[in-house]
């Protein structure tokens, strides 16, 4: 087992991202993910591998189009203003059936807002953001380690669907030093053939195409209905959760990311103040995992979606758990509340949401 080392978050994601086959990297300076291009500029030629500083994130998202549809596995990186520079980019990726990976060290919005933490691109992640129907796959980290195994298990998703997969991180993730178990030199990889590459006729009796633009409707229609087909395999294998002290609870904090974090530090205050609580935490915001929150909410009175943000997963949980009393709790602007100032919102929330049950004992405890 790898020894443990004290590793900034967007350090980790470089690592990550190295150990999982990535073969180049575009990128373009943002606070507060700078740190991410400055150590792959230095790690990937380490490997072998290609680095380079785009002239804008635009210029970024394209090269990562040219390298993904060349068959190489390719990603970038950036903060919220940034990421929405991309969206048209990844949704001409999403449309030519290109793996890739992006990760998003979100800070406050909108606009140019702030550099302090957020999760605001919630609806931009996870409801396509690029316009047209598609989905990214986006995963949730909320610790170092995290920071590390998403890239890597990005890649490998990216690859199965021919999908690009979102990392949502934040500035205080990104910033944040903490231990992670990283080997010091990256494992060996099997990656899977790419056929449909745009990689030279090497042999082959026709040439690959890589494309978006379907001019007639029919054939677009088609291309869309089979993109739809991919994206409900695709939530019907590969949904992550977790959950902490959920077996005897009461009441239920949802969140992801560092609000997570923050919810199971309130969760463990509101123990020791009588009310047992635990926390269901999404770790893929797309696809939702909505069936095992469904069941989480069974036994207990309500819940409360702690996010920072003006509320916006809080309509999946809404969506996955009807009927079930949800109350939100959200933060803005880079604040982040106390836990004890979340165990006291907590307890806020339980009271109302006892109050909205038919009868008191009819509520499964």
């Amino acid at each position: 087992m790898p020894e443990l080392r004290l590793i900034k978050g967007n350090e980790a994601i470089c690592y990550g991202a190295v150990h999982g086959g990535c073969e180049a990297f575009f990128g373009y300076p943002i606070t507060p993910q700078n740190e991410v291009p400055e150590v792959m500029s230095w790690l990937m030629p380490k490997y072998g591998r290609v680095f380079l500083q785009a002239e804008s994130e635009i210029a970024s998202i394209n090269m990562i189009y040219g390298a993904s549809g060349a068959g190489k596995r390719s990603m970038s990186s950036s903060s919220s203003p940034g990421i929405s520079l991309m969206m048209e980019g990844l949704s001409y990726i999403a449309g030519a059936e290109l793996p890739c990976v992006l990760v998003n060290v979100q800070r406050g919005g909108p606009g140019l807002g702030n550099i302090a933490p957020s999760q605001s691109d919630y609806f931009q992640a996870v409801k396509g953001g690029g316009h047209g129907d598609y989905n990214s796959i986006v995963l949730g980290p909320w610790n170092a380690q995290e920071m590390y195994d998403h890239p890597r298990i990005a890649f490998e998703l990216a690859d199965r669907y021919r999908i690009p997969v979102i990392v949502l991180s934040d500035a205080v993730l990104g910033s944040m030093l903490e231990p992670a178990r990283i080997p010091d030199e990256p494992p060996s990889l099997t990656v899977p053939p790419k056929d449909w590459a745009a990689c030279g006729r090497d042999g082959r009796d026709h040439k690959n195409v890589i494309n978006s633009l379907y001019l007639d409707p029919e054939e677009l229609s088609d291309h869309n209905d089979k993109l739809q087909a991919r994206y409900r395999t695709i939530s019907e294998n590969e949904k992550l959760w977790d959950t902490r002290l959920v077996d005897d609870a009461e009441f239920l904090v949802v969140a992801y990311g560092i609000s997570a974090r923050i919810g199971l530090s309130a969760a463990k205050l509101a123990r020791e103040r009588g009310l047992k609580v635990g926390l269901f935490r999404p770790i893929t915001l797309w696809p939702f995992p909505s069936e095992a929150l469904q069941e989480a909410t069974q036994q207990v009175r309500g819940s409360l979606v702690f996010e920072l943000s003006g509320g916006q997963m809080v309509e999946d949980v809404r969506l996955a758990s009807p009927g079930h009393p949800v109350e939100f709790f959200g933060k803005m602007g880079g604040v982040l509340p106390s836990p004890t100032e979340l165990c006291d919102e907590i307890f806020k929330a339980a009271e109302r949401c006892h109050a909205r049950s038919p009868r008191a004992d009819q509520v499964r405890v």
